[in-house]
């Protein structure tokens, strides 16, 4: 008697007496299991309702499908009919359509316009790469429509935890294996809100093949960021996945534009303060800088936690390791106190920590935050009353040394006693031939230490203890 509505609603017999109609149908069972598991977990099925299904009124069973068949944009008949059989066996997004999460008692949405995000773990579908592409791609859908910005970390609690699992995971919302539910995410908030979790069961694509990560992810974010499911076919925020033939020429609907900026407001226009000049006519220091510009010059260099940060003027560029496209970003977006037109910046990876220098002065930066007793006097590092700024600084991850740049000459800090050592300053001519008598900004990667200068820079191998290649400096942003 417990599946007598859905019976009903089949148009199934129900008389019990003749043997051959004392068993239900192997496939007719599944059907009414899979309704009802549909209507439990996304529309709000409760324990009350399904006291329902041992009785003959089946009104309340009837209102929920004509609301389900409603809110997915199909004929709404009350009846478990073939398109509505067809829709609830389409994968889709594991958040319900009605109510929320019972830890949900609102629509809420972050406080702040500069969110973190990290990648967990990966599936083994794809590369770390095509993930890592796919993840930034979807956080750029919602970026460029609103005044969001995202920053990647490494290590430790970011706003948005991203990560793939099966089955149950450890939040009481078990994944159901390959096909039906494909992720699901939580609102805005501290904790385990904001999360995002991908069913590692799926077969997850870079392409319109298999279930493909970015639009799986760039939904997903959507509730991340505080949207819940859309009856707008068109919007990506409908529950249903729906694939795309031309990923390269997807774009959100209005539907989904209007939800977000609902929440956030629109993106920041170019001069918020003042009205758009032609560039031919700003001062240099005002432009904004083009990254293939051959004669583009960078201010400092640094990496933050696998990422290469080049900043110039008001503004850097971040590129991850993996020739993703770099993207440009004001200063003030990510640290708001830091001032532009910055002298040098270096990481000190075991501190996860980028020192910035400006002046006589120097901030220490974790992620998108600043530490507090800063900024400090560059004098207290050691240097002399007589140097005034920094024109470039590195730290050797090996050596735990770092490096500063003034003028034609280097000091060496040693980063284990926090001190600078005897014998410096020496001239870069004898500590690094080749490179030139002064330094824009300085990078180690690959093994190697690139000195910028200008427009150019200088591949310098610390072994040989010689120039290897000279280089275009924006070779970095893939010009």
């Amino acid at each position: 008697m417990k599946y007598l509505a859905i019976l009903m609603l089949l148009g199934l017999p129900l008389c019990t007496a003749h043997p051959l109609h004392g068993a239900v149908k192997e496939e007719e069972q599944k059907t009414m299991e899979l309704a009802q598991h549909y209507l439990e977990s996304y529309y709000n099925f409760g324990k009350e309702e399904k006291q329902i299904f041992r009785r003959k009124d089946s009104s309340p069973v009837v209102k929920k499908i004509q609301e389900m068949q409603k809110f997915l944009g199909l004929e709404v008949t009350g009846k478990l009919d073939s398109d509505t059989m067809r829709m609830m066996g389409r994968p889709r997004c594991g958040v319900p359509d009605v109510g929320h999460f019972t830890t949900f008692p609102d629509t809420p949405k972050w406080q702040k316009n500069h969110l973190t995000y990290r990648i967990v773990n990966y599936t083994p579908d794809l590369p770390r790469q095509v993930v890592d592409s796919a993840i930034e791609k979807a956080l750029r859908v919602w970026a460029e429509v609103t005044p969001l910005t995202f920053f990647r970390m490494y290590a430790g609690e970011a706003d948005i935890m991203i990560s793939f699992a099966v089955r149950e995971h450890g939040d009481f919302y078990p994944f159901d294996g390959p096909g039906n539910s494909l992720a699901h995410a939580y609102p805005p908030g501290p904790g385990f809100y904001g999360d995002v979790h991908f069913d590692e069961d799926e077969k997850w694509t870079e392409n319109a093949s298999g279930t493909n990560l970015f639009l799986v992810a760039a939904h997903e974010l959507g509730h991340s960021l505080g949207l819940f499911h859309s009856a707008n076919r068109e919007a990506l925020m409908f529950p249903v996945y729906q694939s795309f033939k031309d990923l390269a020429q997807f774009h959100l609907s209005q539907d989904d534009i209007a939800g977000i900026q609902s929440l956030y407001g629109p993106p920041p226009p170019p001069s918020p303060t003042a009205p758009v000049v032609p560039t031919e006519y700003m001062p240099p220091r005002h432009r904004t800088p083009a990254k293939c510009d051959p004669a583009l010059s960078f201010d400092a260099v640094s990496t933050l936690r696998g990422e290469l940060l080049f900043f110039k003027d008001r503004f850097f560029w971040r590129r991850p390791r993996w020739s993703l496209q770099p993207q440009r970003h004001l200063i003030s977006a990510f640290w708001p106190s830091l001032p532009s037109e910055l002298d040098a910046a270096y990481e000190v990876i075991s501190k996860d920590t980028v020192f910035i220098f400006k002046g006589n002065k120097f901030w220490a930066v974790r992620g998108t935050d600043i530490q507090a007793d800063y900024p400090k006097d560059i004098h207290t590092l050691g240097f002399p009353p007589t140097i005034k700024k920094i024109d470039a600084a590195v730290s050797d991850k090996e050596k735990e040394k770092t490096y500063f740049f003034v003028k034609d000459e280097y000091w060496r800090f040693d980063e284990k006693s926090q001190s600078m050592e005897r014998g410096f300053p020496r001239r870069i001519a004898d500590g690094f031939p080749g490179v030139g008598p002064k330094v824009d900004a300085v990078l180690q990667a690959f093994g190697f230490f690139y000195f910028f200068n200008g427009s150019s820079q200088f591949e310098f191998d610390a072994n040989a203890r010689r120039v290897t290649h000279i280089l275009k400096s924006n070779s970095w942003l893939l010009c």
